[in-house]
């Protein structure tokens, strides 16, 4: 069990990351709001005491969907009492993910978390607000869906999905097959038995549709909590939102242009767009009524609109929003505008690539809605299993060496671990000739600067060279030790296989899972409390 009094954190900057993009990274280090892309910062409370509105009719019509969809998932008490919070006018804190196998990597709770602790401290501050866990089932990248990976004891294990769906169709709607049975096995394997393998078999099991199951899954995780979940595919919540879909249709050259515009905004300001936007695109996926397959929909140079080799006129395209509005799905872009027309959405909690997007969507909000949404960055975080804590304090390793290391070289790490090894008397002679030969060096090297400026820069770079070979001598007797105990490149391979896999975060790579059947019930509610602003970067939490 995790004992939160006990806790042990450490606080990096968020740039420590690897592979983010400078719009990000800007954000997530500016107090002030990073304008005109964003209409507050990172660390705004405003949002907390200015609830959105939403019209009565909507509202009753959403928490009653909301209702029968979260009893469908088994929703525990705590959940229906919320949906009873936003019935009677509480706002909404929300993220979103698309539904995953075995509930995906451990970011996805990350996000979950994040939303709670948001929601939480907004009610503390002002009104009620309710989490909610808004299912992308509507997206059709299956690769990103169909795959979970835990680390094993020497390599990653990957699980993943046997069968593919013969179209791009809506991943949520993925129907598992009798092959489910077999990656429950191999996920005992790795996790063993216990309440959490007890929990993914209930939930993913033959004859289920992946979203149901992901729905299922994430609602239980957070059932203690109250997290509201919402699979906005249905006929009911897209006709919530078809004005929102409307304007996308018949405004769809003016919002492509704002969308232009922001684009050259931001490449005046040192980014890059986010979501390319191609001439004559547009905003939506049409799926097709015979295959199922979200097919993106396109303008003609006409004024028209096609999607794959179907063509369709703009009263067309309307007459199937009022008919069956459900075949209509939002791109990344709209995505969120279409979300928070439906959802008294006070505040949005994403991942780096979401916060990113909403530079973009910010016009589409103006535009569309007369207001945006105010986002924030989800908790970031490496979590310090026992052993890998041991280990790091064993070699007086940190995170960011781990992370330093494995950019630089797959072996660096282990030449790390190699000296700090060296024995003291080993130490003691390699510093006493590293400081000699440097105190040495820069004073004769300042002496020939003294005599002549051509001199001194060829005494500059002679000194480089001698400082090389120094630096070769530390690597030689690191390397010594890595042979005399072979125990050591393994360790190093066992750090950077749970903390920075295959030299991404832990976060992006390792399935949530894994932490669950270990840590238990307590795990939830330890990284909502976790998940606060104290620190704005990324924070690693010793379990």
């Amino acid at each position: 069990m995790v004992e939160a009094a006990a806790m042990k954190t450490e606080c990096y900057p968020i740039s420590l990351l690897p592979g983010l993009s400078r719009l990000f990274l800007d954000f997530a280090e500016r107090r002030d709001a990073l304008t005109p892309f964003y209409p507050a910062s990172a660390y705004s409370t405003e949002w907390m005491t200015i609830g959105p509105v939403l019209p009565l009719a909507g509202r009753e019509t959403l928490c009653n969907l909301l209702e029968q969809q979260n009893r469908s998932f088994g929703a525990a008490d705590a959940v229906l009492e919320n949906i009873a919070r936003l019935r009677s006018g509480a706002s909404a804190v929300v993220t979103g993910q698309q539904v995953t196998l075995f509930g995906g990597p451990l970011f996805t709770i990350l996000k979950a978390a994040t939303t709670i602790r948001k929601a939480k401290d907004a009610s503390i501050a002002g009104s009620p607000h309710v989490p909610i866990f808004w299912l992308a089932t509507e997206d059709h990248d299956l690769a990103e869906a169909d795959h979970v990976t835990f680390p094993g004891r020497h390599e990653l294990k990957t699980l993943r999905l046997a069968s593919e769906p013969a179209n791009s169709s809506a991943v949520g709607k993925i129907t598992l097959g009798k092959s489910i049975e077999d990656l429950l096995a191999q996920a005992a394997e790795v996790l063993g038995p216990g309440p959490l393998l007890d929990q993914l078999s209930a939930c993913y099991r033959e004859g289920q549709s992946l979203g149901q199951a992901f729905a299922q899954f994430i609602s239980r995780t957070f059932a203690a909590q109250g997290l509201v979940v919402m699979d906005a595919s249905s006929r009911g919540f897209h006709a919530l939102g078809s004005d929102v879909l409307r304007q996308a249709i018949v405004r769809a050259d003016e919002l492509r242009v704002a969308l232009n515009d922001r684009d050259q905004q931001l490449a005046a300001a040192g980014y890059h767009s986010q979501v390319l936007v191609p001439p004559l695109s547009s905003l939506l996926f049409l799926f097709d009524s015979g295959t199922g397959a979200r097919v993106p929909l396109r303008r003609t140079a006409e004024g028209g609109w096609h999607a794959a080799r179907q063509s369709y006129s703009t009263a067309e395209l309307l007459a199937i929003l009022d008919a069956e509005p459900e075949r209509l799905s939002p791109n990344a872009l709209l995505r969120p505008v279409f979300q928070d027309s439906i959802l008294p959405t006070a505040a949005y909690v994403g991942g780096p690539s979401e916060v990113a997007y909403f530079a973009q969507s910010q016009v589409l909000y103006q535009r569309i809605l007369g207001r945006t949404t105010p986002v924030l960055p989800r908790l970031s975080a490496t979590l310090m299993e026992p052993a890998m804590a041991d280990l790091l304090a064993r070699y007086d390793v940190s995170l960011p060496d781990v992370i330093q290391s494995a950019l630089k070289d797959p072996l660096e790490l282990a030449q790390r671990l190699g000296a700090r090894s060296i024995s003291a008397i080993g130490k003691r002679k390699l510093a006493a000739a590293g400081n000699a030969l440097d105190t040495e060096l820069s004073a004769l090297a300042a002496y020939m600067h003294s005599l002549d400026p051509g001199l001194g820069r060829a005494a500059d770079v002679s000194s480089s060279k001698m400082r090389y070979q120094m630096n070769r001598m530390r690597r030689l007797m690191a390397n010594y030790e890595l042979r005399q105990d072979q125990t050591l490149g393994r360790n190093a391979g066992l750090i950077a296989l749970n903390l920075f896999p295959n030299r991404h975060p832990q976060e992006r790579v390792l399935g949530a899972a894994w932490f669950l059947s270990r840590y238990g019930e307590a795990l939830p509610e330890l990284l909502v409390e976790q998940a606060g602003q104290q620190c704005p970067g990324h924070k690693a939490i010793w379990l």
